[in-house]
């Protein structure tokens, strides 16, 4: 643990430098952000729909008492997609999709030898290859993660709009009620950690591959394993001092 905690840093160390051709890194940057953005946008609407459907039929059927108002259906509905789901569930769900094609992407540029014939010709491959990833992905993440929380309340509302689970006037009451601004911001806080953790450890695993393509895969497996324990240790500590 602690060998790959060391040379964790120093490649860390590596990435985060200057470019030395900044024209290079901003097509790369944007390229990476097609790739890990918008190519990302089915599963997250797909999943976001989904859950928030899930959680409004969840919360309507735990809070049937007549001791409670009729809107904590919605409230609910609307504070786990703001404090939790859409910031670290949808991030261990992406560190399966992001995470594993950067360290499988870079693993087999590894074991060809692409990353050595960059070392050869005086290239920084680190900061090339690993830079514009992180970069692209901490620009996307937030955005990503409002689009999680609107699909989701969408979700339930189509949830009051087509079955007769929970009315849409209360419904929108719910999710309207006692609207704090700040989870947002914390939302989206704790999604630029996740999104430095998924593509950092990723890359880290795919850059470090010795073998063939066998170990390609089991790189592409740490990084996701230990991407998603890493993201649920930072989102415990973030929750104490964030809120």
């Amino acid at each position: 643990m602690i060998k790959h905690f060391g040379e964790y840093w120093l490649l860390m160390a590596r990435v985060f430098r200057w470019p030395d051709r900044p024209r290079m890194f901003w097509l790369q940057y944007s390229r990476e952000l097609e790739k890990q953005g918008l190519q990302s946008l089915p599963i997250v609407i797909v999943i976001s729909l989904f859950i928030g459907a899930i959680l409004t039929i969840q919360a309507k059927t735990n809070t049937e008492n007549p001791f409670l108002p009729t809107y904590i259906t919605g409230l609910l509905t609307r504070e786990t997609l703001l404090l939790e789901f859409s910031s670290t569930i949808l991030c261990l769900i992406l560190a399966g999709k992001v995470g594993s094609n950067i360290a499988s992407e870079i693993g087999t540029m590894r074991i060809t030898e692409q990353i050595d014939a960059m070392e050869i010709m005086g290239v920084n491959s680190a900061n090339y290859l690993i830079l514009p990833k992180i970069l692209a992905f901490i620009t996307v993440m937030p955005m990503l993660v409002i689009l999680s929380t609107a699909i989701g309340l969408v979700g339930g509302w189509a949830v009051g709009q087509f079955t007769d689970i929970i009315t849409v006037a209360d419904y929108l009451v719910g999710v309207q009620y006692a609207f704090n601004p700040y989870f947002v911001w914390y939302g989206i806080i704790k999604s630029l950690f996740f999104a430095y953790t998924i593509t950092s450890l990723s890359a880290y695993y795919g850059y470090m591959v010795r073998g063939g393509a066998l170990e390609v895969g089991k790189a592409s497996t740490n990084a996701v394993v230990n991407s998603n324990i890493i993201i649920l240790l930072l989102d415990l500590v973030l929750s104490r001092l964030l809120l």
